[in-house]
């Protein structure tokens, strides 16, 4: 029970502290007038993608031993499943409810030249990192340097690409706090804007919170796989991603609900980019990297989700709801699989 409270209450640190790095980057975005893509498939994506990057990088190095391993490589494995699968089912589940209650179109009007991008690069980059170190003797290495200056140029691609400016973005939570602090009893609650300083602090702030939180969150899940008489690896699999990867499902969900599509997706496919790099590049560096089994049937089929996807919009130049709830399909394939071993 003791494993169980910890584990929730770490979570709850993971969340709300990138709940407060996001809104942090959204805000400094604005204020240095960035496009969509790079607010989405960077900023946004980063921010929410953190609490699954750290969480591999203190389960590897710093609880070590073969459990802390194995739950890292779970972890680094799971998220562009998770990502590439219910994160998507989950924005077309968000088109039809707002079609529903009639405040959108059954339609998804995204930037189709960021979205291919973000796929291509992602399908490369991945594909590489879990085909070429069996295939090539001693590429580790070589492919972890490769996958981290591969993010740095589609980095550079999505600040020069066009996109559409930043509509708008909630104000400052450290702003907000601050107005409610230097008010007098007799004004009503104004918002304190401080800039960009402000927006930055908010962020290093939350990134300690983070990392405390997974680390705890670490502690609580490998204790509980042992408990449980669980595979670390296989538990941190489909618990940990699940866990992590609610922050891009919560944004992509409410952007989509308000029309903002390109955020919402961008969101998606930016953190499957970030997600087959970094944390990636920490597995291929620190550990073994011997995926076979269902770890390697998670890769393979969020692979085939993002293809899915890219022939798509390659072929009819627009994204259906349908097909990105097709990421459900690939889901269920690998619950079944999981039933089935």
């Amino acid at each position: 029970m003791t494993d169980i409270l910890l584990l929730i209450l770490s979570l709850i640190m993971i969340l709300a502290s990138a709940e407060i790095f996001t809104n942090g980057v959204e805000v400094f975005g604005k204020k240095l007038s960035l496009s969509q893509a790079v607010v989405g498939s960077i900023l946004a994506a980063v921010g929410t993608a953190l609490p699954e990057t750290v969480l591999p990088f203190v389960a590897i190095l710093f609880h070590g031993g073969d459990a802390g391993r194995d739950i890292g490589v779970g972890a680094i494995l799971g998220a562009p499943f998770m990502l590439a699968t219910l994160a998507f089912l989950f924005v077309g589940i968000s088109v039809i409810v707002g079609f529903i209650r009639k405040n959108r179109k059954f339609e998804l009007r995204v930037e189709i030249s960021s979205l291919k991008r973000d796929l291509v690069f992602f399908i490369i980059m991945y594909g590489a990192a879990i085909s070429v170190p069996h295939l090539v003797h001693g590429g580790r290495g070589i492919m972890a340097t490769s996958l981290v200056a591969g993010y740095l140029i589609y980095a550079y691609l999505t600040f020069r690409g066009e996109s559409e400016g930043i509509v708008h973005t909630d104000e400052l939570y450290f702003g907000k706090l601050l107005g409610r602090i230097r008010r007098s009893p007799d004004e009503t609650v104004q918002i304190y804007d401080a800039g960009i300083p402000l927006a930055l602090f908010q962020v290093f702030f939350s990134l300690v919170l983070m990392v405390a939180g997974a680390h705890v969150f670490v502690s609580g899940l490998e204790s509980l796989s042992r408990t449980w008489g669980m595979n670390p690896l296989l538990f941190s699999l489909l618990v940990a991603p699940i866990a992590t990867e609610l922050p891009e499902k919560f944004n992509s969900i409410n952007w989509t609900l308000k029309g903002r599509d390109t955020l919402a997706i961008g969101n998606i496919t930016g953190a499957m980019v970030f997600q087959s790099t970094f944390p990636v590049s920490l597995g291929l560096l620190f550990t073994s990297w011997t995926i076979s089994g269902l770890a390697l049937l998670s890769a393979v089929l969020a692979l085939a989700s993002a293809l899915v996807l890219l022939v798509d919009i390659s072929v009819r130049k627009k994204l259906s709801p349908a097909t990105i709830m097709l990421g459900g399909v690939f889901y269920l394939l690998y619950a079944l699989a999981i039933v089935y071993s």
